[in-house]
């Protein structure tokens, strides 16, 4: 028979164990209030690995997504996200002329999925100044050519002024690669010669010096008026090379280029921006590769961690483990606290992984600290997207990792006798 003192504290126990998470309550205990030092130690290194592997993570999506979006954006600003031409065997940078249908243009027009479009040419030639020479591509335009995209990369000057039609055929704008190798400026005239049977040169006075930072753009072409290349090809007025198309929506590019080319007159196709410049988008989809790896890397740099923590956490309550299953608790429930000590400490991992991992995204987007070499990496900044949805799933990710992984060293509490548990020291 119990006294009414043992009574009672039963009572409390029943009530307790009945209307307390008890597995809750215990890992709280020993993961606030431990004093054992070495477990402290090796749970803060844990935390810490936790911390950096989110962060790396969180940091390395948002410097791909950045590069692959400022990257893409520089070469879509300039050839635009479709050109259309004239279906021809000619492989040479200068295009086979063609007079766009009333059917074409409506087709473009009308779909809406296309922000603008502009007609344009190209023609190869050298310019020659100041004892140099540079072989370049002209690329002709008219007064339908949407400037924002240059604009942003404009570092000195102006663009072309189509308000003077004769004028705006003298004018050029050049990259700021081309002006340094030629020693040029603003306001400066050079001569061009265009390659044909027979060469032709022209005068063309620099109003504007841009610097887009893609080698394949700032190396290859200097942007001047449609009507010079109608001149010296002895074109209609109405003749243009290839018309450049900018999307809304850049996913839906192969779609939208598919249904484009549905719509065109017979003599002409179309390209997509991928396939104008394969080389600089099959680096880029290699970049995403390179994440893949490195978040499986940095998973398992955190796993390992919490695992190695885990294990000396048990290791060292095997007498309350002995304990507890003296007093009648089962091995889940054992499991249970050693799972929601692991939760914890991972909680603890991810709020300071997310605190690191934004604070420095958020620097680095705000204030471009860290540097790169331009023209190595088309870029003189590391750029950063951060994105909800990435800091979310990244987060998920890593708990459900985490605690899925530290199972399988939690089923050691199975093995462990409480006889020997508790004699053990």
């Amino acid at each position: 028979m119990l006294n009414p003192i043992q009574n009672s504290i039963f009572a409390k126990v029943q009530f307790i164990a009945k209307h307390l998470n008890i597995e809750y309550f215990i890992a709280k205990r020993i993961s606030v209030k431990s004093e054992r030092t070495f477990s402290k130690l090796i749970v803060r290194i844990a935390i810490a690995g936790v911390m950096l592997s989110l962060a790396v993570m969180m940091l390395s999506v948002a410097i791909i997504k950045g590069f692959k979006t400022e990257i893409q954006d520089k070469v879509r600003g300039f050839v635009g996200d479709v050109r259309v031409f004239k279906l021809d065997v000619n492989n040479s940078f200068e295009l086979a002329p063609f007079e766009p249908s009333a059917k074409t243009l409506a087709s473009l027009r009308d779909n809406p999925n296309i922000a603008y479009f502009s007609p344009y040419s190209t023609k190869p030639a050298i310019i020659s100044a100041n004892d140099e020479v540079e072989g370049i591509n002209f690329k002709g335009i008219d007064e339908t050519y949407n400037w924002d995209y240059i604009n942003q990369y404009l570092i000195s000057g102006r663009t072309i002024d189509f308000t003077d039609s004769t004028k705006a055929t003298q004018q050029v704008m050049i990259s700021n690669f081309t002006a340094k190798r030629l020693k040029l400026k603003i306001g400066d005239d050079f001569i061009m010669h265009f390659v044909q049977d027979p060469p032709r040169k022209r005068k063309f006075e620099i109003v504007g010096i841009y610097d887009v930072g893609v080698e394949e753009i700032d190396k290859s072409f200097v942007i001047g008026h449609i009507n010079i290349i109608r001149r010296l090809n002895n074109w209609k007025p109405t003749e243009i090379g290839g018309i450049e198309v900018r999307l809304k929506d850049f996913t839906q590019l192969d779609r939208v280029a598919n249904q484009m080319y549905d719509k065109l007159d017979h003599n002409l196709r179309s390209e997509s921006v991928r396939a104008y410049f394969p080389n600089i988008f099959t680096w880029l989809s290699l970049l995403d590769v390179n994440t893949r790896v490195l978040l499986i890397l940095m998973l398992i740099v955190g796993v390992i961690n919490m695992i190695t923590a885990l294990l000396i956490m048990i290791l060292e309550r095997t007498n309350m483990i002995g304990m507890l299953k003296a007093f009648g608790m089962s091995d889940y429930s054992i499991i249970k606290i050693f799972l929601y000590n692991a939760a914890y400490l991972v909680g603890i991992g991810l709020f300071l992984g997310n605190v690191l991992g934004l604070g420095l995204g958020f620097l680095q987007y705000y204030t471009h600290i860290f540097h790169l070499d331009q023209g190595s990496y088309y870029l003189n900044y590391v750029p950063i997207e951060l994105h909800f949805m990435d800091v979310f799933l990244l987060n998920v990710a890593t708990l459900t990792i985490c605690l899925i992984v530290l199972v399988i060293p939690s089923l050691l509490v199975s093995k462990i006798s409480p006889l020997k548990a508790i004699r053990f020291k």
